[in-house]
């Protein structure tokens, strides 16, 4: 049921899952053997071969495997119980089955996994209308189908709430990082409507000392930079009043549009970290504020990763970079190898999220030798270049 496992762990998880399958088909066809003699294991372990097989690949087939491997169970039900067999589903079946119908809890949507569910209960009802329990108690075979689907039961339904939690909380971080983004671009159209509007009042005052501007060409003009000033206002007051929605009483965090000030974050980094080689553009042409603040927040996620996942780093790069109006950021650290590192985390989903958000891309992972790194390019809009 490893599903969101990275791929070595997930491999690990299926190689240790095949191990208890065989372990689990050679006890089963002792157990028979020794009790019933002869061939009669034959027919319960080809159903776990079956069963168990499909389990090992139900990534591939997810809803139709597990369909698959309840079906199995069940004509194993009817054919030991018709031919005087040993009862089924045994071990090897009972373990395939709780893999499957937990896999199913997990992933699929709510209606499917609740089958699914329903199917395991199904397997273990019939197992116990075919197999009559003693004068007292219930059949070995109902109790270890019944534990194997309550198991499945409890682990899928866990994973699953654990997921969606997960889940949850990336799309709140998602959401969060597009409040910031969008406060911080209402500070700077703010900035610039302010200017046209102060600049179409001048522009009025002007024209109002010019004799005449109450009739011909400069009563147009007046009119057309009073239609500026007043359509400046309306679109300064709307905003203000569409993203002051996104303000609270928190909402403390400047807006920081300068890279310049890099440098502050480095010198606060290396009080408690290891050193950092910081390289900035020179000359460089102005950025847009959305752009250079998301160089900053790229930066302060970057270190703030290195701080908590690789304290035994002992430098660090950050490289700042301008080339054809494309913006590149890349941090990188020498740390030792760290596993947890690689199921990434919320800040790395935030700072992908605001990257995107601007048109640009963002990866990071391991680095060929050791440490982690992590890289950042921002379209840099051509308007704005000087």
């Amino acid at each position: 049921m490893g599903d969101r496992l990275p791929g070595t762990l997930r491999a690990v998880a299926d190689v240790g899952l095949g191990v208890v399958v065989a372990a689990a088909l050679v006890v089963q066809a002792a157990a028979v053997a020794a009790s019933w003699g002869g061939g009669y294991w034959l027919a319960g372990g080809l159903a776990g071969v079956v069963v168990c097989a499909i389990a090992l690949v139900r990534r591939r087939l997810r809803t139709w495997g597990t369909v698959a491997g309840l079906a199995v169970a069940a004509v194993a039900i009817i054919v030991a119980r018709a031919a005087e067999l040993p009862s089924e589903p045994g071990p090897a079946v009972a373990l395939g089955l709780s893999v499957l119908v937990g896999s199913s809890i997990r992933a699929l949507p709510a209606l499917p996994a609740a089958a699914a569910a329903a199917g395991g209960f199904a397997v273990v009802a019939g197992t116990w209308l075919a197999d009559p329990p003693p004068t007292s108690g219930v059949a070995g075979v109902t109790v270890l189908n019944g534990a194997g689907w309550t198991a499945a039961l409890a682990v899928g339904l866990g994973l699953r709430l654990l997921d969606a939690r997960r889940r949850a909380v990336a799309d709140s971080v998602r959401r969060d990082e597009r409040m910031r983004l969008a406060r911080e671009l209402h500070d700077v159209a703010a900035h610039h409507l302010t200017g046209i509007i102060l600049q179409a009042q001048a522009a009025q005052l002007v024209t109002r000392r010019q004799p005449g501007y109450l009739d011909g060409p400069l009563a147009d003009v007046q009119r057309a930079l009073a239609g500026i000033e007043a359509a400046g206002s309306g679109g300064l007051a709307a905003m203000r009043r569409v993203v002051g929605l996104l303000r609270d009483a928190e909402d403390a965090d400047p807006t920081t549009s300068e890279p310049e000030q890099l440098s502050v974050l480095v010198e606060r980094f290396e009080q408690q970290g290891p050193a950092v080689r910081l390289r900035v553009p020179d000359g460089r042409t102005a950025w847009p504020p959305e752009v250079a603040g998301t160089v900053y927040r790229v930066v302060q996620e970057s270190l703030t990763n290195i701080a908590r996942h690789a304290p035994e780093a002992r430098s660090v790069t950050v490289d700042v970079d301008e080339d054809h109006q494309v913006v590149t950021v890349a941090v990188a650290d020498d740390g030792p190898p760290a596993p947890h590192r690689h199921h990434g985390g919320y800040g790395l989903i935030g700072m992908r999220e605001r990257v995107e958000a601007l048109g640009g891309t963002l990866c990071a992972g391991p680095r060929p030798d050791a440490g982690w790194a992590v890289r950042a390019t921002l379209p840099v809009p051509a308007r704005v270049r000087r």
